[in-house]
């Protein structure tokens, strides 16, 4: 019997990753805002769309890690029975 976390798991995982998505772009543009002082779009839409690609893996990985903790706190890894 092969163990797996249901589809729904992972749909829920995208709904963490957009909510660590948007506190980064609003930090993100309020930082730059304050930094720069600018009010032109191309340099927000520049370094917002550069930080989404390159925080992009860490959205995927830790998304899921945290609502793994999450919905199953008791869960532990057990090396013993996986042979």
């Amino acid at each position: 019997m092969v163990y797996e976390r249901e589809p729904g798991y992972f749909y829920a995982a995208m709904y963490v990753s957009y909510a660590f998505i948007v506190a980064e772009l609003v930090t993100l543009a309020v930082g730059t805002s304050i930094l720069t002082g600018s009010k032109n779009p191309w340099l927000y839409t520049g370094i917002l769309l550069s930080v989404v690609v390159v925080l992009a893996p860490f959205n995927f990985r830790y998304s899921r890690v945290l609502l793994l903790h999450w919905l199953t706190p008791g869960l532990r890894y057990h090396p013993e029975l996986s042979k």
